[in-house]
Order: structure tokens, then C-alpha cells, then sequence
């Protein structure tokens, strides 16, 4: 019996990162997350009780820092081998008015989606074109297309990060490399996010239906590639 594919979730915290995770793991792959920091005992605790990261492999990396990423993903090639599927899901939400906005916000923000992208794909690109291709996905945003007011950072980067995945897609994409933009138009309904937002829940969009989303996109046939999708709640104007 071969050993599981391995698949990899860059950004997997609770949320869209563990029920991308699951999901894998359901279909037979090896699935491993990345996270910059891993849950103390008391949050591992509390998830285990609400569903969270319990049964799930958690490796600490801040996909960022070249050298770090470069030795964790490195080390579970060797163990696993190349991945055959890879999810950048990393962001750092900044909203506020653009004059308030520092100079180390801006950068930070980029950092976490853009550089952190860029790393992932030049840590895993390769070896996964020498295991005979992948899918690897990344995790947009409404303003992936449009700018807003006090967005100034967030959609700045969400922007370079879509450029970003049109230009790794013309480039591995003869390679067998399927590279693929979910533009994610809507609030995931997630613990944060029912702090932060108020609204119905069933006008968020379920991380478990997102996740199956992706799933479907990673396995989609040579002959009929998506490239850039959206995805968003019925309940959701556009």
C-alpha cells in the first residue's frame, strides 16, 4: 500500500485552516499545517472540546522567514515526499484610515501574504513538478478586485497576491502545476469572526463548505483547469 500524498495548508489555524486539514485528510492525504505559533495546552484543550485542532498536525513555521520555512517543509518532504497539494492561507486583516496607517503596518501586511506566498511556492513548486504535479491554491479576498476605503494595506497586498498566482499559473501551469485564485467573498463563519462581525450566521459562509470547495478545485482534470474562482454566500450581493 503507498504512502498518503502530502498536502500542505499554510495559515491553518482554527477556522478555514483546520477544516481544510479535515478535509484532506478525508481524502487520503497526509495533510500537515502550518502555523506561526503553535496552541499553548489551554487553547489545545478548549479546541479539542469545540472541534478544533485535536487529531490535526500542527507544525510551527512562519512561512515568512525563508530559512525557517525552507527547513520545515524540507524535512517533511524527506518524510513524506513531495507534496501534491499546497494551501496558502495566510493574512493579516489591517483595516483602518490610510493617513493612520504606519509604515510597519503596510509592510507586515505584505509580509504575511505576499512574501509568505512567495516562499511557499519556492519551497514546494519544485519538488512538486519533480513528483508529477499538484495542485497549489491560494486564499484571496473581495479585495482581491476592489479596493475599499481604510483597505489601503489589506487590499494592496490581496492584490499583489493575485498577481502573484496569474504568473506562477502561465509558468508551472505546462509543468503540471494547477495553481488556482479562490477569491473569498464573504465573512467565514468562524468564532473570531462572530466577535468581530455583527451578522447572521447564515449569511457567513461555512469553513467546512469553503473547504470542500478547494478539495473539488485540487482535483479537477488536466483538460478543464479553473483557473481563478469565487466563492461567496447566497446571501451575498455582487
Amino acid at each position: 500500500m503507498s504512502e498518503p500524498r502530502l498536502a500542505l495548508v499554510a495559515g491553518a489555524g482554527p477556522g478555514l485552516g483546520h477544516a481544510l486539514l479535515r478535509r484532506f485528510e478525508q481524502g487520503g492525504m497526509k495533510a500537515v499545517g502550518l502555523v506561526r505559533t503553535l496552541p499553548d495546552a489551554p487553547q489545545a484543550a478548549a479546541a479539542r472540546g469545540s472541534g478544533g485542532s485535536s487529531g490535526l498536525e500542527l507544525r510551527a513555521c512562519d512561512v515568512g522567514d525563508a530559512t525557517q520555512a525552507n527547513a520545515v517543509i524540507q524535512e517533511l518532504i524527506q518524510k513524506h515526499g513531495p507534496p501534491q497539494l499546497v494551501v496558502h492561507n495566510t493574512a493579516t486583516l489591517v483595516i483602518q484610515p490610510f493617513l493612520e496607517t504606519t509604515q510597519e503596518e503596510f509592510e507586515h501586511c505584505w509580509q504575511s501574504m505576499v512574501l509568505s506566498a512567495v516562499v511557499l511556492a519556492q519551497c514546494t513548486l519544485q519538488p512538486m513538478v519533480r513528483g508529477g504535479g499538484g495542485a497549489f491554491v491560494v486564499s484571496g479576498a473581495t479585495a482581491s478586485l476592489r479596493g475599499g476605503a481604510r483597505f489601503a494595506a489589506f487590499a494592496s497586498a490581496k492584490f499583489a497576491l493575485r498577481g502573484l498566482a496569474q504568473s506562477l499559473a502561465r509558468e508551472f501551469q505546462p509543468s503540471g502545476i494547477h495553481v488556482v485564485h479562490a477569491i473569498l467573498d464573504g465573512i467565514l463563519d468562524t468564532e473570531r469572526s462572530r466577535e468581530l462581525h455583527s451578522l447572521d450566521p447564515s449569511r457567513m459562509m461555512k469553513v467546512t463548505d469553503v473547504a470542500e470547495a478547494y478539495w473539488q478545485l485540487a482535483r479537477q482534470p488536466a483538460s478543464a483547469w479553473s483557473h481563478e474562482v469565487d466563492l461567496r454566500p447566497q446571501t451575498e450581493s455582487f
